[in-house]
């Protein structure tokens, strides 16, 4: 599909929300999951780097060419135009009362954003007590925690089979 068909191409309605990802790698490779599951759209917010940069187009493989994405300057403010347009908001976190991905269901009747966190400090919590969800993936090793990028594929692999089966 040509990044012009895929603009006019319906997408699942989702939005995927950087909170100051500082790696533009990073940033790039999720862009590049982001096109791959037909995601709606890319706020980047704080100190996450913005196309054209070459960093973010080594992992994103022409994805900030297709991907709509818009910037804004504080993660409060992108969520603030989300809710005002009524969707709902999930921090990716390990949080007290985090909703095991294997547990969480989309609700189809409203779109979905979900707020990937700074690579060392996550999801700020001003950020994270904004949202109406905090979802955690399920871990079983000595690691605590997965690479953002990885993050962002796995959670946006289960909400794309969710929206796509319903």
């Amino acid at each position: 599909m040509a990044p012009e068909e895929f603009k006019e191409a319906k997408k699942i309605p989702l939005v995927v929300v950087l909170d100051n990802i500082r790696s533009l790698n990073n940033i790039g490779s999720i862009f590049r999951t982001s096109d791959a599951f037909r995601i709606e759209e890319v706020f980047l917010c704080g100190i996450t780097a913005r196309p054209p940069h070459k960093d973010i187009r080594k992992t994103a493989l022409g994805a900030t060419e297709s991907v709509a994405w818009r910037y804004f300057d504080s993660t409060r403010e992108a969520l603030s135009d989300l809710s005002a347009k009524n969707y709902k908001i999930a921090a990716v976190e390990q949080a007290e009362n985090a909703c095991d991905l294997n547990d969480f269901k989309i609700d189809c009747s409203s779109g979905l954003a979900v707020v990937f966190g700074h690579e060392i400090q996550g999801v700020a919590q001003e950020v994270v007590d904004l949202c109406d969800v905090v979802i955690e993936i399920p871990q079983f090793g000595t690691k605590h925690s997965f690479n953002v990028a990885v993050s962002a594929g796995i959670v946006l692999w289960n909400l794309h089979r969710q929206f796509s089966s319903k």
